[in-house]
């Protein structure tokens, strides 16, 4: 048997950068907190809340005063660092730099119609930790959809501008931009902005090419990553024989059952909120526990 741990699977950027910061204030020996879980991996999550963090949701943090509590990459609503001010909370800010720059564009674009004409709308999913922030800019006015056929409800009679959450699929995105410039009135406007992460976009193809070269493929992955599902999905599309998992306690034998022991080629991936330290778990697992079965 033969396992490879994919070397473009892991913390993107923004992860690893959020994770450094809470590492280093947990160092210093104070009480952290943390407004949500810091990524969407439960082992993750664990692993730091171990080391100190204390993960809090938004109305635990409302009631929280004179306090140290970190800002995960996914960002906040304006309203988040008004709360911070007023109960004299010292912010972390661990937001990615790309959903910075992404908010601030919103607001930029908020604030440049006073009249709100303009329909600002959002490729993303409705509650995302991220599309809050971003819809935050907009004073909770931005049209939030998923796809093309949410893009129908649109008002095409209104100028559009659109955006997309950074971790959203390109190649959806890109037909949501096809549909409104096929149904927009010619006397609106249509404006948008490709602002999916490419660090993130770059992975489909790249992850395509790996689950198709191995017999089985176990997709490292949190139940609750969006850009884990997605990405997941791909590798399915790619190889039928893939199956996610969140921990090496779901590896079963049954996952590696018809294939001959010796020639057995198994790759191991996953989302960018993956430890490279699970899929190594999952990968001694493998080679301690399981006997794929003749």
């Amino acid at each position: 048997m033969t396992i490879e741990i994919d070397t473009g699977s892991g913390f993107c950027f923004g992860v690893t950068r959020a994770i450094g910061k809470a590492e280093e204030e947990l160092q210093q020996g104070r009480p952290l907190y943390c407004l949500g879980d810091i990524v969407h991996n439960g082992r993750e999550v664990e692993r730091l809340q171990q080391l100190g963090l204390v993960t809090i949701d938004h109305q635990q943090f409302a009631r929280l005063q004179d306090a140290n509590v970190l800002l995960r990459a996914h960002g906040e609503p304006p309203a988040t660092y008004q709360q911070a001010a007023r109960n004299r909370i010292n912010l972390i800010d661990a937001t990615c730099p790309v959903v910075l720059h992404l908010q601030e564009r919103i607001r930029r674009e908020y604030e440049s119609d006073p009249a709100h004409r303009r329909q600002i709308v959002i490729f993303g999913k409705p509650g995302h930790a991220e599309v809050l922030g971003l819809v935050g800019q907009t004073g909770g006015t931005a049209i939030v959809i998923e796809g093309v056929e949410d893009a129908a409800r649109l008002d095409f009679s209104r100028d559009i501008c659109l955006y997309s959450q950074t971790t959203k699929p390109l190649d959806t995105f890109r037909s949501i931009v096809d549909f409104i410039q096929q149904h927009i009135a010619p006397t609106a406007t249509f404006t948008y902005a490709d602002t999916i992460c490419r660090q993130v976009a770059n992975r489909m193809p790249h992850i395509r090419e790996f689950a198709a070269r191995h017999d089985v493929v176990l997709f490292v992955c949190g139940h609750k990553s969006s850009n884990g599902r997605v990405l997941f999905a791909e590798c399915q599309r790619a190889n039928p024989r893939s199956y996610m998992i969140d921990s090496p306690a779901e590896i079963q034998d049954a996952f590696f059952a018809g294939f001959d022991k010796g020639a057995l080629s198994v790759g191991i991936c996953g989302a960018t909120s993956t430890p490279k330290w699970l899929m190594e778990q999952c990968r001694d697992f493998i080679l301690g526990s399981t006997t794929p079965e003749p």
